[in-house]
């Protein structure tokens, strides 16, 4: 039985559109877009550029908070100036709220959008809302001024009401929001401030950023005072002369009300340098020339101040920071002064491993120093504008910004039909796109380090982006525009690329009917253990003028700071919070690991862009590249040192000619060194250089290490060189064991190895009566899967079961020789299922206490794996406890991934040696080692000699390669920690590559499966 429903009928539903679920609403009632700016009483106080004495209160802090499912939820009343609040929540703001407690946690996706895809609309049922409470006075000094509500951003869309009125809308969630709220605020009254949140909204279709889906006030809340005579925004230009040489600054000043301007520009020291007055109306341009200023570059940051004084009604200031620069296309090239400039760069989203996108300034600031200290020069704002505090702190440290407006819709490239008709390319967006670039220009227009502008990313192309391009041009011709969609760069500056592998980077740097210069946006993913090859890349940007550089993906892991049902905490990533569909680990890739620590992928990648290569030794000369763009190598000092093993052999310094032009040979001379010398040395030996600062900077002290070079100057020992220098030495004897087990003792008595003939292994290895190791010495082809590796060789890997195969022995032998006893084992090691094998022939030489072992092996049969992972033997060891080794170090290090790591004798505990990636992974990995040797409560277990193996390799670890696979956090492979430690003497192993996005390993890099291999080590 039905009942009929009363009319007229009341539902919680709007009436007409709500402003987030509106494409025609992108704001309402707020304040044109201004450059970033606080305002001061005095001059005095704004030099001081402290926040806390400008004319704006920061009401940042604790709110009360309530969340609802929907805006339909809740108490909708909330804003009203009786309403009870008193079951609202504490809230931290800035922050966002799945991160404080509130709403279903956070959701991951790269592409994917996590809603049912029906642009504009957004569900009004699932659309989570934060209702934010918070009072404030306002200060007495703030009388008969325009007070100003200023969010620095918020996430999605908020409405604002002050004391029960509503104030206004607004969208576009990195972005800066201001109102005119000053008939809305009391004075002498607490005021109620209250704001509504929408987790999403229609412009949530254009913010598909390969991040964490969060919400909230994530960045600071300002109320400003402006007097009635007050600056309504300011664009400052700088402009070069042809020569490069003299300036031309250019102030524009809009004003509320005609009133008297004083410009004054000051040096770095604060000492005036230009002065000028002049009455302005409305809009007016100050127009000053310079004799050649300072220019500011990434490496020469020289900042002037620009104090603009108005005389009103109320005086106030305001400073500004300055660098004259110019940036220019020449003949293809991009330049800046007129000089190339090369990017090494790097993709930063905003992240914090507790509070997301709520970065705390102090936080965000390491992050730069990290970037200098490691050779990088320029950031891509991936992908949108940061927070405005970034710029300042790239003005004065010295980094290239390519500043991006907060626009991304990848996801419509899943949904199928015409990505770019559904936003990029539809008319009824084009205010949403320009909105977004008017936004990122006015508020950073001012930045010396902001020299170029993006359109956003994978935004596919449309005309959107066009009117996009047509707005920044109208409002500022300084700088070029990049947008990595227009894939022809029909209508952007320069030509742009993700990913591309070197053939392609080359090919476009050689084509001539390409006029416009060439930048990776994104390249050398760095998820998980990688940055193989990246040296390759950097060397092709320097080899051709055209091509700009990079920017690596990325930055740092987005891991969230979360615990388990145990209370063990680790980081998490997508699907970890219950968050469906998800993009899984895809968001742990970065140099940097989530609490922004270094890594050895940012090692890797500060060797391969350091500012001074090392090429070639000729007597005590030594030729080298200034790979600086501006800077000669007046500022460093070098030295040299000879290290070989067992010791460093000589050191001293290395002069420096003056005026090493930027982009240049030179040759340096090693100051004492000469060939003679080494032929006292007996060993492998390499001639080391190390280039220092001086002179300690705003972002390193003096010492401070920025290049290396290496190169040998000897021949290393190989293996039978070893041997050949040992005394005779009386025989082993060998005995049968038992049926199937052969023992074999040395003539001391102290080393009693057995071996098998069923299974043909050595499975015991005793010293005294001690055993040594844990289990038999087995061959393998197969490593855990990196990330590189699950998007790369590991598929096929896994597809033709190098992970599950097993030996089968064909034949044993023991023979007697002149000085020891010879074991020959032949086997067919082969996966199950498949047709493919690897025959090897195993000889085991027992002399004296060393057991000296050679593998020849031949791969064959239909259906042979490409690649393999690495060819070498296993063993399992009871006591280990620190390592030394000759070779690369300190670091783990592989094929295409060692160059950072120097010669030398290195030490190490077994734990340190692990690499604990935050998705568990192959690592700790040390190549172009000679020996490496283990040892137990300070006694040594075992040492193994690889010889003149460049490429040999050895790890030590506690866990096996099942238990990494099958593992996918830190915490739970930490329950599978091991007794004993494996360790793995690889004669080759395969490279990293950036398989995971981009180009797998490097043909130069990989290990071909079918080839055969002869290889020795000798084990003591």
């Amino acid at each position: 039985m039905s009942l009929p429903l009363p009319l007229p009928l009341s539902l919680p539903r709007p009436s007409s559109l709500p402003d987030w679920s509106n494409v025609d609403v992108v704001h309402r009632n707020t304040v044109a877009p201004r450059s970033s700016f606080f305002l001061y009483d005095t001059e005095a106080a704004a030099l001081t550029r402290d926040v806390s004495k400008a004319k704006a209160q920061c009401l940042s802090g604790k709110w009360k908070f309530h969340w609802s499912k929907s805006p339909f939820d809740g108490p909708r009343d909330f804003y009203t100036p009786g309403f009870a609040d008193g079951h609202f929540k504490d809230i931290t703001v800035p922050g966002m709220w799945q991160l404080q407690g509130f709403g279903k946690g956070p959701h991951y996706t790269n592409i994917l959008y996590p809603w049912p895809v029906d642009p504009p609309n957004v569900s009004y049922q699932e659309n989570e809302c934060g209702r934010y409470v918070t009072s404030f006075d306002v200060d007495d000094s703030f009388e008969n001024h325009q007070l100003r509500l200023r969010f620095e951003g918020v996430d999605s869309s908020f409405t604002v009401w002050i004391n029960g009125k509503e104030v206004g809308y607004s969208q576009g969630s990195r972005n800066p929001t201001e109102f005119d709220v000053t008939k809305y605020v009391e004075a002498g009254k607490k005021n109620r401030l209250a704001v509504e949140v929408y987790q999403r909204c229609d412009g949530s279709y254009i913010e598909d950023q390969d991040e964490w889906w969060l919400s909230g006030i994530f960045r600071d809340v300002y109320l400003h005072a402006f007097p009635k005579v007050h600056p309504v925004d300011v664009h400052v230009r700088t402009d070069l002369d042809d020569k490069f040489r003299h300036a031309s600054l250019r102030v524009k000043v809009d004003v509320s009300a005609s009133c008297s301007v004083e410009l004054k520009l000051l040096d770095a020291g604060h000492e005036q340098v230009l002065t000028r007055t002049m009455n302005v109306a409305e809009s007016d341009e100050f127009r000053l020339d310079m004799n050649n200023p300072h220019k500011w570059t990434a490496e020469t940051p020289y900042l002037y101040t620009l104090v603009l004084n108005f005389a009103g009604d109320t005086r106030c200031s305001l400073v500004q920071r300055v660098g004259f620069r110019k940036t220019s296309l020449i003949d293809g090239v991009f330049c800046v002064n007129g000089d190339p400039v090369k990017f090494r760069g790097v993709n930063r989203h905003e992240h914090h491993p507790d509070h997301g996108r709520a970065v705390p300034y102090d936080f965000m600031r390491r992050d730069l120093l990290i970037m200098k200290k490691h050779n990088i020069n320029a950031i891509r704002t991936s992908h949108q504008i940061n927070d405005p505090r970034l710029y300042d702190v790239a003005d004065e440290l010295g980094l290239w910004v390519l500043d991006e407006a907060d626009l991304e819709c990848h996801g419509f490239g899943e949904v199928g039909g015409d990505a770019a008709s559904y936003t990029s390319d539809n008319p009824a967006w084009r205010e949403q796109y320009v909105d977004r670039a008017r936004q990122m220009v006015a508020r950073d227009k001012n930045h010396a380090s902001v020299i170029m502008w993006s359109l956003g990313n994978e935004s596919f192309y449309g005309r959107n982006h066009q009117a996009m391009y047509d707005f920044i041009k109208s409002v500022d011709d300084t700088r070029l525009v990049h947008y990595e969609g227009d894939w022809n760069a029909q209508t952007v500056d320069i030509y742009s690329r993700m990913y591309p592998d070197l053939d392609y980077v080359e090919s476009v740097a050689k084509e001539r009917d390409w006029k416009k210069p060439l930048v990776l946006c994104e390249f050398l993913h760095s998820m998980g253990n990688s940055e193989g090859n990246a040296k390759e890349y950097i060397d092709l940007f320097y080899k051709h003028p055209r091509l700009m550089g990079g920017f690596v993906w990325e930055w740092a892991n987005h891991g969230l700071r979360t615990k388990n049902e145990d209370g063990e905490e680790f980081m998490a990533y997508g699907g970890d919070f219950g968050d469906e569909p998800n993009d899984y680990n895809f968001v742990m890739d970065g140099l940097l690991r989530s609490e922004h620590t270094v890594s050895s992928n940012i090692t890797e990648y500060a060797k391969s862009i350091e500012p001074v290569q090392t090429l070639s030794l000729h007597h005590h000369n030594i030729s080298i590249v200034n790979r600086y763009d501006f800077l000669t190598l007046d500022h460093l000092v070098a030295s040299w040192s000879v290290v070989c093993d067992g010791r460093e052999f000589a050191h001293g310094d290395v002069k420096i000619p003056k005026g090493i032009k930027p982009h240049t040979e030179a040759v340096v001379t090693a100051e004492g060194f000469h060939h003679e010398m080494l032929q006292e040395i007996h060993n492998e030996a390499y001639l080391q250089l190390r280039f220092r600062m001086k002179h300690e900077t705003n972002w390193a002290p003096a010492g401070h290490q920025v290049a290396t070079g290496e190169l040998r100057v000897s021949r290393p020992l190989s293996v039978n060189a070893i041997q050949s220098v040992e005394p005779p030495m009386p025989k082993s004897t060998m005995q049968m064991a038992s049926d199937s087990l052969v023992s074999i003792t040395s003539a001391s008595g102290r080393s009693t190895w057995t071996i098998d003939t069923v299974t043909g292994t050595l499975v015991s290895w005793k010293r005294a009566t001690s055993e040594v190791i844990s289990q038999p010495i087995t061959m393998d082809f197969y490593r855990a899967l990196t990330d590189n590796d699950r998007g790369g060789h590991g598929r096929e890997w896994l597809e033709r079961r190098l992970h599950q195969t097993s030996t089968h022995v064909k034949q044993v032998l023991f023979r007697e020789t002149q000085d020891g006893i010879t074991v020959e084992m032949k086997h067919r090691i082969a996966p199950p299922a498949l047709a493919w094998a690897v025959d090897t022939l195993w000889t085991y030489h027992f002399r004296g206490e060393s057991l000296a072992i050679n593998v020849k092996g031949k791969p064959h049969g239909l259906g042979l794996p490409s690649t393999f992972a690495r060819i070498g033997i296993t063993l399992g060891l009871v006591g280990a406890e620190q390592v030394k080794w000759w070779g690369r170090g300190p670091g783990e290090s592989y094929r295409d991934k060692k160059f950072s790591q120097l010669f030398g004798n290195w030490a190490s505990s077994v734990d340190d040696l692990w690499v604990d990636y935050e998705f568990p992974q192959d690592g700790g990995n040390r190549t172009d080692v000679r020996w490496v040797e283990i040892l137990g409560d300070k006694e040594r277990l075992l040492r193994a000699n690889f010889g003149d193996l460049d490429g040999a390799s050895f790890s030590a670890m506690s866990y096996s390669t099942k238990d990494i696979d099958d593992c996918t956090h830190p915490h739970e492979l930490h329950k599978r920690k091991r007794e004993d430690t494996l360790v793995r003497l690889d004669w080759v192993h395969h490279g990293l590559g950036t398989g995971s996005c981009g180009p797998w390993t490097l043909p130069r890099y990989s290990l071909n499966a079918d080839q055969e291999f002869d290889f020795d080590i000798l084990l003591d």
